[in-house]
Order: C-alpha cells, then structure tokens, then sequence
C-alpha cells in the first residue's frame, strides 16, 4: 500500500539516504492501460528514470541505483526482450553526454556476457566518459540478480583461498562486502519498487538487509519529480533502528 505523505515537506540532509534503489516496474501495465504496445511503456519510462536522476542530484542523493533488467528477465517474449536491447543501446547513445555534462558517473553492474558486443562496447564507453564524474552515481543493473551478484563474490574468494592468497577463516562479512558489485559504495538505505508489487525479486539481496522498503501504486512511466520527493519524505519519518530499541536510538 503506497504511504500517505505530503511531497512539500522539507528533507534535512541527515533525513536524506545516501543510497536510494529503485526496481523500476510497471511499464506494460502502463501500456496496456492506455492500449499501446508494451515496449511504448519502457519507452515512457525513460522519462520517468531522467525525473528521478533530476530529484537525485536536487535533494543531494550520492548514489542511485535503477533495475533495469534482471537475469530473468530473459525469459519474457523475444519481441519484447529485442526491443528493450535496442532501447538501452539507443539511451546510452543519447543520454551518457547529457550525463557527463552534468558531473554524473555512470556504472552498470550485472553479467554483461549476455549482451550483444555492440551493447558491451557502448557500456564501456559510457563508464570511462563519466568515470571522474562525482555529482551522483547512477548505476544501472542489467542483467544482474542478487544470487548472480553473491554467486560471482563467493567466487572470487574462492578462488583466493585455493591460490593460499587467504585463508578460508579470513572469510568475513567484509571481505564478501568488498567483492559484491558495488562493494565500496554505501548500503542502500532506501528501495522503492513501484506499480503496487511488495517483493524484491532478487534485487540487491546482500545489501537489502537493512535497507527501508517503499511501495508505491504508481507505474514506472508516472513515478516522476513529485511521487519521488514522497518516497524521499516518508524515508525521513522512519527511524532506522539496525537490531537496538528505541530507548538506545535516543541515547546515541
């Protein structure tokens, strides 16, 4: 159920999460709604992600995290997963100039051996352009999934206590930390998902464990300037405990 909150309210900086994710869903719903094809709704939605980078960078959000495709979502209809290949190959091309213009660095973490070496290529491109960038971190997960992202961490550790890099009790929350995608940036405080779901489909599952959730009824396509400032609002009434009381909370 989306919460009740006033958009206008002010944000003071320590109410303000330093790391927002957003599973952005809704887009054919949206569509069909309005009796248009699917892929119209991804489309739309591309304004919805530009609204929501804009609200970002105005309340001084240091990183912003969107799902844009995840490793299951290969299984939907090749017409359908053809048209968003070529829709995220088409906004990389357009938008990573407008990015860098205004200071935001772009990163996109999932396992991009999927994808088409043109799609890789541009990936590449569009990190190194804006990779001094520090205004906001904009990072796109695509074909990314949460058991993929523990899976290829616990890997690479692996590896390094078969090569006598590490021992295996040197294995710890942290070092599993540092080898997850994303690894050196803040945790999530806060992730939205949209269009009235109340899951988070293998998104992030390390890094959720502590992370506020926000559901909101609006599809992808309307989550614009104003039902982003909502979310923003209703994280800062929270009280984020991390396993103490309140009573400890008041104290610290």
């Amino acid at each position: 159920m989306t919460e009740s909150v006033t958009a206008d309210i002010p944000i003071t900086a320590a109410e303000k999460p330093r790391h927002v994710a957003i599973i952005m869903d809704g887009n054919n719903r949206w569509a069909k709604k309005k009796s248009l094809l699917g892929v119209s709704g991804h489309k739309a939605g591309v304004d919805a992600v530009r609204a929501v980078v804009e609200t970002c960078v105005e309340e001084g959000i240091g990183t912003l995290t969107l799902f844009a495709f995840s490793s299951e979502n290969w299984r939907r209809p090749a017409e359908e997963v053809s048209a968003l290949m070529k829709l995220f190959l088409l906004a990389l091309q357009r938008e990573v100039k407008k990015l860098h213009k205004n200071n935001i660095r772009l990163r996109i973490i999932g396992d991009r051996r999927k994808f088409s070496p043109l799609l890789q290529e541009h990936m590449e491109r569009a990190e190194t352009l804006t990779a001094k960038n520090t205004r906001l971190n904009l990072v796109i997960a695509a074909n990314y999934g949460g058991h993929w992202d523990i899976t290829q961490a616990t890997q690479k550790i692996a590896g390094m206590v078969e090569t006598g890099e590490i021992k295996a009790s040197d294995v710890n929350d942290d070092l599993i930390q540092q080898h997850l995608c994303l690894g050196e940036l803040p945790m999530p405080d806060l992730c939205i998902r949209t269009a009235g779901e109340q899951r988070i489909s293998n998104f992030m599952l390390w890094q959720f464990a502590y992370t506020e959730l926000y559901f909101s009824d609006v599809y992808w396509p309307d989550f614009k300037h104003e039902e982003m400032r909502k979310a923003l609002v209703a994280y800062s009434a929270r009280q984020r405990r991390f396993g103490q009381t309140d009573d400890q909370i008041k104290k610290s």
